[in-house]
């Protein structure tokens, strides 16, 4: 499977089961607007809209982080300038522009 784009068309990896009376963060992810809760890291406002945070390099399967502490590589997300960020310690900003797949961009 080649596919790169993340879907938000399947339930959500994470679902939200405490802390939901937070402040909501509004942010963009391949150009659909979605929301989150302020003091969540990337990854966690990410998978609690979608099934899964990338692809593999290798065999293209689906991945959604690895440690979750910042040491393995498997988190980075990429914004739409361009900048890498590693989505587990990364929190996420109001009107932050992320993109699952350079692609995306043309």
């Amino acid at each position: 499977m080649s596919q790169r784009v993340l879907s938000a068309e399947v339930m959500p990896l994470l679902n939200r089961v405490a802390e939901a009376d937070r402040d909501r963060v509004v942010f963009t992810l391949d150009g659909r607007t979605l929301a989150a809760l302020a003091g969540d890291t990337v990854l966690t406002a990410l998978l609690t809209n979608v099934v899964h945070l990338g692809h593999t390099g290798l065999s293209g399967a689906p991945r959604a982080g690895f440690c979750l502490m910042g040491a393995c590589q498997d988190c980075w997300v990429t914004t739409d300038a361009g900048e890498r960020l590693r989505a587990c310690s990364t929190l996420i900003e109001n009107g932050m522009r992320l993109v699952s797949d350079r692609s995306a961009l043309r």
